[in-house]
């Protein structure tokens, strides 16, 4: 059975869904972007279900300033407030629960890894980690680039120069010369890891809680992840016992296709096994 409910979350009223189900072992979906809990053409809402489904129950919520959620809309990197109201809500709406699994796609698998420790969760799914200070995977060049590792900024360039409308637009003078030579420079640059992804190194490094890494391999945010966690920074990082990492063949970041959210749900029922 799925039912709606509200909780409270620093002054504000949240709005969550909760899909029921017998198991003591329960998931937690945290919604990534300006997404409401329903997800992209209602992917988490199917997600929930087909989890249910199997046993666990699923509680979804619009963080604030989201959805039927009220509040200000502050972004993902000050929602550690919802994550731990999420938590103590779940827990007294399923009272038989005994553990709990936390799953996040893009920036919610970023705000779970920064705050989901303290929060009470047991164990977390983090899917194509955002790791760009800007909270939008259309930032300009230069502030995408100011992020990115050496590594990252070589694909990006390799792949514009494959592809024929950016030789068209270079030809055309269509192109800021200036921002090409700046990125050039930086592709050549020694790697660096500052901002969000280095907080995000750090916070993988300590993991304290079982952690899956889930990312589409060909999805771009899933690529600025990758090229992070390879750098020599995350050395600590891909150390740590408690993070295991599972690769998609797939571009999808919403991983949008059956086999792409069949794939999902198994790595999700892995976790909560």
């Amino acid at each position: 059975m799925r039912r709606h409910f509200t909780f409270a979350c620093a002054g504000e009223i949240l709005a969550a869904t909760l899909d029921e189900a017998d198991g003591s072992t329960g998931l937690l979906i945290v919604s990534g972007g300006n997404e409401i809990r329903s997800g992209a053409h209602a992917g988490m809402a199917a997600l929930a279900a087909a989890v249910a489904v199997a046993g666990h129950p699923v509680m979804r919520y619009d963080r604030r300033g989201i959805g039927d959620s009220t509040g200000e809309n502050a972004g993902f990197d000050s929602s550690a407030d919802d994550i731990s109201a999420a938590v103590l809500a779940m827990r007294a709406e399923v009272p038989t629960l005994t553990r709990l699994v936390a799953f996040g796609n893009c920036d919610a698998a970023s705000s779970l890894a920064l705050y989901g420790p303290a929060a009470g969760i047991d164990a977390l799914v983090l899917a194509n980690m955002w790791t760009l200070e800007s909270e939008s995977d259309e930032a300009d060049e230069d502030e995408a680039a100011a992020t990115m590792t050496a590594g990252a900024i070589r694909s990006r360039y390799l792949a514009k120069l494959k592809d024929p409308r950016e030789l068209s637009r270079l030809a055309s003078g269509g192109v800021n010369i200036g921002k090409l030579v700046r990125g050039l420079k930086q592709a050549t640059a020694k790697t660096e890891v500052t901002g969000l992804a280095a907080r995000l190194g750090q916070a993988l490094a300590g993991m304290p809680l079982p952690t899956k890494l889930l990312v589409a391999e060909h999805d771009r945010t899933a690529m600025w992840f990758l090229e992070h966690w390879d750098s020599e920074p995350f050395t600590p990082a891909r150390a740590n016992p408690n993070l295991t990492m599972a690769r998609l063949a797939s571009g999808s970041h919403s991983f949008a296709s059956s086999d792409d959210k069949a794939w999902l749900r198994e790595r999700i029922l892995e976790a909560l096994k």
